[in-house]
Protein backbone atom coordinates (compact mmCIF):
# COMPACT_ATOMS: atom_id res chain seq x y z
CA UNK A 1 0.00 0.00 0.00
CA UNK A 2 1.43 3.43 -0.73
CA UNK A 3 0.23 6.07 1.55
CA UNK A 4 -0.45 9.81 -0.26
CA UNK A 5 0.49 12.34 2.31
CA UNK A 6 -1.87 15.19 2.77
CA UNK A 7 -2.39 17.72 -0.20
CA UNK A 8 -4.44 20.93 -1.71
CA UNK A 9 -5.43 19.10 -5.00
CA UNK A 10 -8.69 18.60 -3.29
CA UNK A 11 -9.24 22.11 -2.77
CA UNK A 12 -7.80 23.19 -6.08
CA UNK A 13 -10.58 20.34 -7.55
CA UNK A 14 -12.91 22.00 -5.74
CA UNK A 15 -12.53 25.69 -6.58
CA UNK A 16 -12.40 24.37 -10.64
CA UNK A 17 -15.65 22.62 -10.21
CA UNK A 18 -17.02 25.98 -8.01
CA UNK A 19 -15.86 28.56 -10.52
CA UNK A 20 -18.42 26.71 -13.57
CA UNK A 21 -20.91 24.36 -11.54
CA UNK A 22 -24.67 25.20 -11.91
CA UNK A 23 -26.32 24.51 -8.36
CA UNK A 24 -30.25 24.72 -8.13
CA UNK A 25 -30.88 27.56 -5.57
CA UNK A 26 -27.20 29.18 -5.89
CA UNK A 27 -25.85 31.43 -8.55
CA UNK A 28 -23.38 30.44 -10.80
CA UNK A 29 -20.21 29.64 -9.53
CA UNK A 30 -21.57 31.18 -5.68
CA UNK A 31 -22.35 27.56 -4.36
CA UNK A 32 -20.19 26.92 -1.22
CA UNK A 33 -17.50 24.47 -1.23
CA UNK A 34 -19.20 22.29 1.11
CA UNK A 35 -22.07 22.01 -1.62
CA UNK A 36 -20.14 21.60 -4.52
CA UNK A 37 -18.04 18.82 -2.61
CA UNK A 38 -20.72 17.07 -1.83
CA UNK A 39 -22.75 16.96 -5.01
CA UNK A 40 -19.41 15.90 -6.97
CA UNK A 41 -17.67 13.97 -4.50
CA UNK A 42 -17.35 11.30 -7.05
CA UNK A 43 -16.30 13.33 -9.57
CA UNK A 44 -13.95 15.15 -7.80
CA UNK A 45 -12.72 11.41 -6.65
CA UNK A 46 -12.01 10.44 -9.91
CA UNK A 47 -9.77 13.51 -10.75
CA UNK A 48 -7.81 13.00 -7.38
CA UNK A 49 -7.37 9.83 -8.51
CA UNK A 50 -5.87 10.40 -12.01
CA UNK A 51 -3.91 13.38 -11.00
CA UNK A 52 -2.28 11.53 -7.70
CA UNK A 53 -1.80 8.46 -8.60
CA UNK A 54 0.59 8.99 -11.23
CA UNK A 55 2.83 11.86 -8.93
CA UNK A 56 2.72 9.16 -6.20
CA UNK A 57 3.75 6.43 -7.79
CA UNK A 58 6.26 7.45 -9.57
CA UNK A 59 7.68 8.96 -5.71
CA UNK A 60 7.77 5.68 -4.43
CA UNK A 61 9.36 4.17 -7.35
CA UNK A 62 12.07 6.62 -7.22
CA UNK A 63 12.09 6.20 -3.12
CA UNK A 64 11.95 2.38 -3.44
CA UNK A 65 14.79 2.85 -6.27
CA UNK A 66 13.13 0.32 -8.24
CA UNK A 67 13.80 -0.01 -12.04
CA UNK A 68 10.23 -0.78 -13.37
CA UNK A 69 9.55 -1.73 -16.55
CA UNK A 70 5.36 -1.77 -16.51
CA UNK A 71 3.15 -0.94 -13.82
CA UNK A 72 0.64 -4.11 -14.52
CA UNK A 73 -2.21 -3.64 -11.80
CA UNK A 74 -4.10 -0.51 -10.11
CA UNK A 75 -6.52 -1.63 -7.61
CA UNK A 76 -7.68 -0.37 -4.02
CA UNK A 77 -7.64 3.33 -4.75
CA UNK A 78 -9.22 5.57 -1.76
CA UNK A 79 -8.54 8.95 -0.89
CA UNK A 80 -9.66 9.41 2.81
CA UNK A 81 -11.91 11.91 4.94
CA UNK A 82 -7.96 13.07 6.07
CA UNK A 83 -6.81 14.02 2.63
CA UNK A 84 -4.64 10.68 2.05
CA UNK A 85 -4.34 8.21 -0.46
CA UNK A 86 -3.88 4.88 -0.64
CA UNK A 87 -3.50 2.52 -3.38
CA UNK A 88 -1.76 -1.23 -4.27
CA UNK A 89 0.37 -1.18 -7.54
CA UNK A 90 1.76 -4.01 -8.83
CA UNK A 91 4.78 -3.21 -10.87
CA UNK A 92 7.07 -5.70 -13.15
CA UNK A 93 10.58 -4.90 -12.29
CA UNK A 94 13.77 -4.95 -14.66
CA UNK A 95 15.97 -7.96 -13.54
CA UNK A 96 19.10 -7.47 -11.70
CA UNK A 97 22.37 -8.61 -13.03
CA UNK A 98 25.86 -7.53 -12.98
CA UNK A 99 27.20 -5.30 -16.60
CA UNK A 100 30.31 -7.37 -17.87
CA UNK A 101 33.08 -5.17 -19.30
CA UNK A 102 31.41 -3.28 -22.33
CA UNK A 103 34.35 -1.48 -22.82
CA UNK A 104 36.77 -2.09 -25.70
CA UNK A 105 34.67 -5.15 -26.90
CA UNK A 106 36.89 -6.85 -29.57
CA UNK A 107 35.21 -7.02 -33.03
CA UNK A 108 36.37 -8.78 -36.46
CA UNK A 109 35.44 -6.63 -39.76
CA UNK A 110 36.04 -7.02 -42.71
CA UNK A 111 38.33 -4.50 -44.67
CA UNK A 112 37.14 -1.45 -46.62
CA UNK A 113 38.37 -1.98 -49.39
CA UNK A 114 36.96 -2.76 -52.10
CA UNK A 115 38.65 -5.58 -54.68
CA UNK A 116 38.11 -5.54 -58.50
CA UNK A 117 36.34 -9.14 -58.39
CA UNK A 118 33.77 -7.36 -56.37
CA UNK A 119 33.54 -4.96 -58.79
CA UNK A 120 33.28 -7.73 -61.85
CA UNK A 121 30.70 -9.54 -59.99
CA UNK A 122 28.54 -6.29 -59.47
CA UNK A 123 28.80 -5.21 -63.16
CA UNK A 124 27.68 -8.81 -64.78
CA UNK A 125 24.49 -8.08 -62.20
CA UNK A 126 23.76 -5.13 -63.79
CA UNK A 127 24.27 -7.10 -67.38
CA UNK A 128 22.07 -9.46 -66.14
CA UNK A 129 19.43 -6.72 -64.63
CA UNK A 130 19.59 -4.99 -68.36
CA UNK A 131 19.56 -8.94 -70.82
CA UNK A 132 16.99 -8.86 -73.25
CA UNK A 133 14.69 -11.82 -74.47
CA UNK A 134 14.70 -12.54 -77.51
CA UNK A 135 12.15 -15.09 -79.08
CA UNK A 136 14.49 -17.79 -80.94
CA UNK A 137 13.86 -19.82 -84.09
CA UNK A 138 9.96 -20.82 -84.75
CA UNK A 139 11.44 -24.44 -85.50
CA UNK A 140 13.38 -24.91 -82.45
CA UNK A 141 12.56 -26.70 -79.67
CA UNK A 142 12.54 -26.18 -75.98
CA UNK A 143 15.32 -26.42 -74.12
CA UNK A 144 17.31 -26.05 -69.97
CA UNK A 145 17.80 -22.43 -69.67
CA UNK A 146 15.16 -21.56 -72.05
CA UNK A 147 12.68 -18.92 -70.94
CA UNK A 148 9.19 -20.80 -71.80
CA UNK A 149 5.76 -18.66 -71.91
CA UNK A 150 3.08 -21.42 -71.25
CA UNK A 151 -0.66 -21.31 -70.49
CA UNK A 152 -1.18 -24.09 -68.26
CA UNK A 153 -3.63 -25.90 -65.51
CA UNK A 154 -4.03 -28.75 -63.43
CA UNK A 155 -5.97 -31.06 -62.04
CA UNK A 156 -6.76 -34.00 -59.92
CA UNK A 157 -8.74 -36.87 -60.77
CA UNK A 158 -10.45 -34.42 -63.29
CA UNK A 159 -10.88 -31.53 -60.71
CA UNK A 160 -9.66 -28.73 -61.43
CA UNK A 161 -6.59 -27.83 -58.27
CA UNK A 162 -8.45 -24.35 -58.12
CA UNK A 163 -11.78 -25.94 -57.06
CA UNK A 164 -9.67 -28.30 -54.95
CA UNK A 165 -7.59 -26.04 -53.12
CA UNK A 166 -8.80 -22.84 -53.53
CA UNK A 167 -6.32 -20.89 -50.76
CA UNK A 168 -3.44 -22.68 -52.53
CA UNK A 169 -0.75 -20.87 -54.58
CA UNK A 170 -2.07 -19.51 -57.87
CA UNK A 171 0.99 -20.93 -59.39
CA UNK A 172 -0.49 -24.69 -58.39
CA UNK A 173 -3.36 -23.81 -60.34
CA UNK A 174 -2.38 -22.67 -63.36
CA UNK A 175 -2.32 -19.59 -65.23
CA UNK A 176 -1.59 -17.73 -68.85
CA UNK A 177 1.33 -16.58 -70.04
CA UNK A 178 3.20 -17.61 -67.44
CA UNK A 179 7.16 -17.05 -67.37
CA UNK A 180 9.33 -20.10 -66.27
CA UNK A 181 12.50 -20.74 -66.18
CA UNK A 182 14.21 -23.94 -67.41
CA UNK A 183 16.04 -25.67 -64.83
CA UNK A 184 16.49 -28.73 -63.40
CA UNK A 185 13.73 -29.07 -60.42
CA UNK A 186 12.67 -25.83 -61.05
CA UNK A 187 8.79 -25.27 -59.99
CA UNK A 188 6.89 -28.26 -59.55
CA UNK A 189 8.66 -31.33 -59.20
CA UNK A 190 9.80 -32.83 -62.82
CA UNK A 191 7.96 -30.01 -64.15
CA UNK A 192 10.70 -28.54 -66.69
CA UNK A 193 12.33 -32.06 -67.31
CA UNK A 194 9.01 -32.96 -68.87
CA UNK A 195 8.90 -29.92 -71.45
CA UNK A 196 12.05 -30.60 -73.04
CA UNK A 197 11.51 -31.21 -76.81
CA UNK A 198 7.87 -29.19 -76.81
CA UNK A 199 8.00 -27.15 -79.76
CA UNK A 200 5.48 -24.04 -80.32
CA UNK A 201 1.73 -24.12 -79.73
CA UNK A 202 2.12 -27.70 -78.86
CA UNK A 203 0.01 -28.83 -75.83
CA UNK A 204 1.65 -31.51 -73.66
CA UNK A 205 0.50 -33.42 -70.70
CA UNK A 206 2.69 -33.41 -67.46
CA UNK A 207 2.57 -35.32 -64.19
CA UNK A 208 3.77 -33.85 -61.19
CA UNK A 209 3.76 -36.07 -58.21
CA UNK A 210 3.20 -33.74 -55.12
CA UNK A 211 5.58 -34.28 -52.06
CA UNK A 212 3.19 -36.31 -48.93
CA UNK A 213 4.82 -33.12 -46.83
CA UNK A 214 3.59 -30.48 -49.23
CA UNK A 215 1.79 -27.80 -46.57
CA UNK A 216 -1.49 -27.36 -48.91
CA UNK A 217 -3.10 -30.95 -47.20
CA UNK A 218 -5.29 -30.89 -50.10
CA UNK A 219 -2.70 -31.65 -52.69
CA UNK A 220 -0.16 -33.29 -50.53
CA UNK A 221 0.73 -37.19 -51.77
CA UNK A 222 -1.23 -36.54 -54.98
CA UNK A 223 -0.79 -37.09 -58.58
CA UNK A 224 -1.56 -33.90 -60.38
CA UNK A 225 -2.24 -33.36 -64.22
CA UNK A 226 -0.94 -30.06 -65.79
CA UNK A 227 -2.22 -29.75 -69.42
CA UNK A 228 0.83 -27.56 -71.22
CA UNK A 229 0.88 -24.90 -73.55
CA UNK A 230 3.80 -23.78 -75.26
CA UNK A 231 3.25 -20.69 -76.42
CA UNK A 232 6.70 -18.58 -76.88
CA UNK A 233 10.05 -19.69 -76.27
CA UNK A 234 12.95 -17.14 -75.18
CA UNK A 235 16.90 -16.73 -74.73
CA UNK A 236 18.28 -14.41 -72.14
CA UNK A 237 21.13 -12.04 -73.91
CA UNK A 238 23.20 -9.64 -71.92
CA UNK A 239 24.86 -6.96 -73.20
CA UNK A 240 28.11 -6.09 -73.77
CA UNK A 241 30.15 -4.38 -71.46
CA UNK A 242 30.94 -1.30 -73.30
CA UNK A 243 30.34 2.39 -73.05
CA UNK A 244 27.13 2.18 -75.24
CA UNK A 245 26.08 -0.22 -72.01
CA UNK A 246 27.56 2.87 -69.64
CA UNK A 247 25.53 5.48 -71.72
CA UNK A 248 22.47 3.45 -71.19
CA UNK A 249 22.31 2.83 -67.54
CA UNK A 250 23.60 6.32 -66.87
CA UNK A 251 22.32 8.81 -69.81
CA UNK A 252 26.11 10.81 -69.99
CA UNK A 253 29.00 8.19 -68.06
CA UNK A 254 31.82 5.75 -69.87
CA UNK A 255 32.11 2.63 -69.13
CA UNK A 256 35.32 3.25 -66.55
CA UNK A 257 33.36 5.93 -65.00
CA UNK A 258 30.45 3.08 -64.79
CA UNK A 259 32.97 0.94 -62.56
CA UNK A 260 33.74 3.62 -60.46
CA UNK A 261 30.44 4.75 -59.59
CA UNK A 262 29.85 0.60 -58.80
CA UNK A 263 33.04 0.91 -56.95
CA UNK A 264 31.79 3.86 -55.17
CA UNK A 265 28.09 2.23 -53.91
CA UNK A 266 29.77 -0.99 -52.85
CA UNK A 267 32.03 0.80 -50.27
CA UNK A 268 29.10 2.53 -49.21
CA UNK A 269 27.39 -1.28 -48.99
CA UNK A 270 30.50 -2.25 -47.06
CA UNK A 271 30.19 0.72 -44.44
CA UNK A 272 27.08 -0.44 -43.58
CA UNK A 273 27.68 -4.07 -43.53
CA UNK A 274 30.64 -3.05 -41.39
CA UNK A 275 28.30 -0.99 -38.92
CA UNK A 276 25.72 -3.75 -38.82
CA UNK A 277 28.66 -6.14 -37.69
CA UNK A 278 29.97 -3.94 -35.28
CA UNK A 279 26.22 -4.15 -33.41
CA UNK A 280 25.68 -7.85 -34.09
CA UNK A 281 29.36 -8.72 -32.42
CA UNK A 282 28.72 -6.64 -29.73
CA UNK A 283 25.27 -7.66 -28.62
CA UNK A 284 26.30 -11.35 -29.12
CA UNK A 285 29.56 -10.59 -26.14
CA UNK A 286 27.07 -8.90 -24.05
CA UNK A 287 24.59 -11.52 -24.04
CA UNK A 288 27.40 -14.41 -23.82
CA UNK A 289 28.81 -12.53 -20.86
CA UNK A 290 25.37 -11.42 -19.03
CA UNK A 291 22.69 -14.03 -17.37
CA UNK A 292 19.49 -13.17 -15.64
CA UNK A 293 16.21 -14.42 -16.44
CA UNK A 294 13.36 -12.53 -18.25
CA UNK A 295 10.06 -11.11 -16.61
CA UNK A 296 7.79 -13.76 -17.64
CA UNK A 297 4.46 -11.54 -18.63
CA UNK A 298 6.67 -9.34 -20.78
CA UNK A 299 8.24 -12.42 -22.96
CA UNK A 300 4.69 -13.48 -23.19
CA UNK A 301 3.48 -10.17 -24.62
CA UNK A 302 6.84 -10.02 -26.87
CA UNK A 303 6.42 -12.89 -28.16
CA UNK A 304 2.71 -12.19 -29.40
CA UNK A 305 4.25 -9.42 -30.65
CA UNK A 306 7.01 -11.19 -32.93
CA UNK A 307 4.55 -13.70 -33.94
CA UNK A 308 2.22 -10.90 -36.19
CA UNK A 309 5.28 -9.43 -37.30
CA UNK A 310 6.80 -13.07 -38.50
CA UNK A 311 3.05 -13.17 -40.13
CA UNK A 312 2.76 -10.63 -41.33
CA UNK A 313 6.15 -10.81 -42.94
CA UNK A 314 5.26 -13.68 -44.71
CA UNK A 315 2.27 -12.63 -46.14
CA UNK A 316 3.80 -9.78 -47.68
CA UNK A 317 6.06 -12.12 -49.21
CA UNK A 318 2.87 -14.09 -50.74
CA UNK A 319 3.42 -17.04 -48.11
CA UNK A 320 -0.41 -18.55 -48.12
CA UNK A 321 -2.49 -18.73 -45.14
CA UNK A 322 -2.36 -22.23 -45.19
CA UNK A 323 0.99 -23.02 -45.41
CA UNK A 324 1.58 -20.42 -41.92
CA UNK A 325 -0.97 -22.07 -39.54
CA UNK A 326 0.91 -25.46 -41.03
CA UNK A 327 4.31 -23.80 -39.84
CA UNK A 328 2.45 -22.59 -36.65
CA UNK A 329 4.11 -24.26 -34.31
CA UNK A 330 8.06 -23.10 -36.47
CA UNK A 331 6.20 -19.58 -36.23
CA UNK A 332 5.79 -19.49 -32.36
CA UNK A 333 9.09 -20.71 -32.00
CA UNK A 334 10.90 -18.21 -33.88
CA UNK A 335 8.80 -15.57 -32.03
CA UNK A 336 9.69 -16.69 -28.60
CA UNK A 337 13.29 -16.68 -29.49
CA UNK A 338 13.05 -13.51 -31.53
CA UNK A 339 11.53 -12.13 -28.42
CA UNK A 340 13.30 -13.02 -25.75
CA UNK A 341 16.64 -11.79 -27.67
CA UNK A 342 14.79 -8.00 -27.76
CA UNK A 343 14.15 -8.11 -24.37
CA UNK A 344 17.46 -9.04 -22.86
CA UNK A 345 19.66 -6.67 -25.64
CA UNK A 346 16.94 -3.88 -24.31
CA UNK A 347 17.49 -4.83 -20.70
CA UNK A 348 21.47 -4.71 -21.08
CA UNK A 349 21.30 -1.48 -23.30
CA UNK A 350 19.25 0.17 -20.45
CA UNK A 351 21.72 -0.59 -17.46
CA UNK A 352 24.11 0.58 -20.08
CA UNK A 353 22.54 3.99 -20.72
CA UNK A 354 22.15 4.45 -16.72
CA UNK A 355 25.46 3.71 -16.00
CA UNK A 356 27.16 6.06 -18.88
CA UNK A 357 23.75 8.67 -18.36
CA UNK A 358 22.61 8.83 -21.97
CA UNK A 359 19.98 10.05 -22.06
CA UNK A 360 17.24 11.71 -24.64
CA UNK A 361 16.38 15.20 -25.35
CA UNK A 362 13.68 16.90 -26.38
CA UNK A 363 14.85 18.30 -28.94
CA UNK A 364 16.40 14.75 -30.37
CA UNK A 365 12.98 13.77 -29.96
CA UNK A 366 11.52 16.58 -32.32
CA UNK A 367 14.64 16.33 -34.67
CA UNK A 368 13.44 12.17 -34.86
CA UNK A 369 9.72 13.68 -35.79
CA UNK A 370 10.96 15.51 -38.30
CA UNK A 371 13.10 13.04 -39.94
CA UNK A 372 10.52 10.27 -40.02
CA UNK A 373 8.23 13.25 -41.42
CA UNK A 374 10.44 13.99 -44.30
CA UNK A 375 11.45 10.59 -44.99
CA UNK A 376 7.53 9.51 -45.57
CA UNK A 377 7.05 12.84 -47.18
CA UNK A 378 3.97 13.74 -44.81
CA UNK A 379 3.72 16.97 -42.63
CA UNK A 380 5.22 16.93 -39.11
CA UNK A 381 2.17 16.81 -36.75
CA UNK A 382 0.42 13.91 -39.05
CA UNK A 383 3.43 12.27 -38.22
CA UNK A 384 3.15 13.16 -34.57
CA UNK A 385 -0.35 11.59 -34.79
CA UNK A 386 0.81 8.41 -36.53
CA UNK A 387 3.47 7.95 -33.81
CA UNK A 388 0.71 8.76 -30.80
CA UNK A 389 -1.39 6.21 -32.57
CA UNK A 390 0.98 3.20 -32.38
CA UNK A 391 3.78 3.10 -29.74
CA UNK A 392 3.51 6.74 -28.59
CA UNK A 393 6.57 9.30 -27.58
CA UNK A 394 7.47 6.70 -24.60
CA UNK A 395 8.16 3.89 -28.00
CA UNK A 396 10.31 6.79 -29.67
CA UNK A 397 12.27 7.63 -26.78
CA UNK A 398 12.76 4.08 -26.23
CA UNK A 399 14.46 3.75 -30.22
CA UNK A 400 16.44 6.54 -29.87
CA UNK A 401 17.92 5.82 -26.20
CA UNK A 402 18.84 1.98 -27.72
CA UNK A 403 20.35 3.95 -31.09
CA UNK A 404 22.62 6.40 -28.81
CA UNK A 405 23.69 3.50 -26.61
CA UNK A 406 24.56 1.20 -29.42
CA UNK A 407 26.10 4.16 -31.11
CA UNK A 408 28.28 4.64 -28.25
CA UNK A 409 29.79 0.87 -27.93
CA UNK A 410 30.46 1.26 -31.30
CA UNK A 411 32.76 3.92 -30.63
CA UNK A 412 34.51 2.28 -27.62
CA UNK A 413 35.14 -1.34 -29.94
CA UNK A 414 38.54 -2.98 -30.04
CA UNK A 415 38.66 -2.97 -34.20
CA UNK A 416 40.47 -6.71 -35.47
CA UNK A 417 39.86 -6.58 -39.46
CA UNK A 418 40.24 -10.26 -41.40
CA UNK A 419 43.00 -9.33 -42.53
CA UNK A 420 45.19 -8.58 -40.28
CA UNK A 421 43.59 -11.33 -38.82
CA UNK A 422 44.64 -13.88 -41.67
CA UNK A 423 48.39 -12.40 -41.68
CA UNK A 424 48.68 -13.41 -37.54
CA UNK A 425 47.91 -16.80 -38.73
Amino acid sequence: MIPFPRCKLNCRQSRSRKSHAKIPGYRPGKAPRRVIEAKFKKEIQEELTKKLVSKSYRDAVAEKQLRVVSLTNLEDVNIGDDKTMRFRATVITAPEFDLPDYKNITVQLPPLEVTEEEVNTAMERLRDQSADFVEVEPDRPLQMDDFAVIDFEGTIEGRLISEIAPEASKNLHGGKKFWLRMGPENFLPNFCEQLIGQKKEETRLVIVNFPADLPVKELAGKKADYAVTLREVKQKVLPELNDAFATKLTKDKTLAELRAMVSHDLEHEKEHAIEQAKESQIVKVLHEQTQFDLPSQLLRNETRRALGELVQRNRQRGVPDEMLKSKEKELVEGAGSLAAHRLKTNFILHRIAEAEKIQVSPEEVEERIRNQAAHYNVSVEKMRKEIDEHDGINGLVEEILLGKTIDFLKANVSVQTAAAEQKKR
